[in-house]
């Protein structure tokens, strides 16, 4: 595995700690997003991670400084990718969106260069003809809190590599992940088939009117020993990717409670840039979300 330089495409919560985790680790990486404000907001967002690491991990100022002197950002694809080995692409769960990005950075990147998605929901298989090289081409997918939270599921398309598989199964090793192989294509890997399910009976027990956001929190983690209800996860998440998902599965199903789902989401929360942890509210307020009070779980 001779990966030095990675770039990230799509600065939002995620893809700015997938890049900033992979400069951590000592890699030269490269942020690449849509337009100069965009990339101004991650710069703002990985900023936001040094004292997170110095707290969580124990990184001195001189860790945390050093990661973010190996970060470059560039609005231009083929400024970004011109020495890329690896390209992790971290744009929004959209799947005209996803293609057409592909074909572009197909005729961007350098032909070394290996592709791979970190998509919550949707398969590799789905976009490897737009690559232009799906042997080269894979799913990587991280959790929120990557530096915490260090899983990385690598999951090949029937058309992948095997090397490639395993060099990227490597490269997650050498940035710190648990390195996690799914051999077969699972819509949502092992982590979200286990998750989503849990975060979308949430949000119908809402939109359902059974019970309000606290009170479904609240059962989950009293019944289960959670640190965290389902909704204090969407805040993790970000509702604009809770929004995208619901208001795909609308689409694809044509089912009408997944339709309120989305439309709940877009004006009670979107709308009013309650997107969720990012912004300082989602379902809860924060730095000081009401399920971390003590008294939260008491009767």
């Amino acid at each position: 595995m001779n990966y030095r330089n990675v770039t990230v495409a799509g600065s939002g919560v995620l893809g700015s700690q997938i890049a900033y985790q992979t400069a951590f680790k000592g890699f030269h990486v490269s942020v690449y997003d849509i337009n100069d404000e965009s990339l101004e907001k991650a710069k703002e967002r990985i900023m936001a991670l040094k004292p997170r690491y110095q707290a969580d991990l124990g990184a001195s100022e001189a860790d945390v400084n050093a990661a973010y002197d190996r970060m470059t950002f560039s609005s231009d694809l083929s400024r970004a990718t011109a020495e890329a080995d690896l390209v992790i692409e971290a744009i929004p769960e959209v799947v005209q969106m996803k293609k057409d990005f592909y074909r572009e950075l197909g005729a961007a990147a350098p032909e070394k260069t290996i592709f791979a998605t970190n998509s919550s929901t949707l398969l590799p298989s789905q976009f490897a003809e737009e690559t232009g090289r799906p042997e080269k081409f894979l799913a990587l997918h991280f959790a929120n809190e990557i530096w915490r939270n260090n899983t990385a599921e690598i999951m090949k398309h029937p058309g992948t590599d095997m090397d490639v598989f395993h060099e990227v199964i490597e490269f997650a090793k050498a940035i710190g992940m648990v390195a996690l192989p799914l051999h077969k294509e699972q819509p949502g890997y092992i982590l979200n088939s286990l998750l989503v399910p849990l975060l979308e009976a949430a949000q119908m027990l809402l939109i359902r009117e059974v019970a309000d956001p606290e009170t479904i929190d609240k059962t989950w983690m009293v019944a289960t020993g959670a640190p965290l209800g389902p909704f204090a996860i969407l805040d993790v998440v970000g509702i604009n990717t809770a929004y995208n998902i619901g208001h795909a599965k609308a689409q694809v199903t044509g089912h009408d409670e997944y339709k309120k789902v989305a439309e709940l989401l877009k004006s009670e929360y979107i709308d009013k840039n309650k997107l969720g942890r990012a912004t300082g509210e989602g379902f809860y307020t924060y730095p000081n979300p009401s399920f971390a009070d003590p008294d939260f779980l008491k009767s």
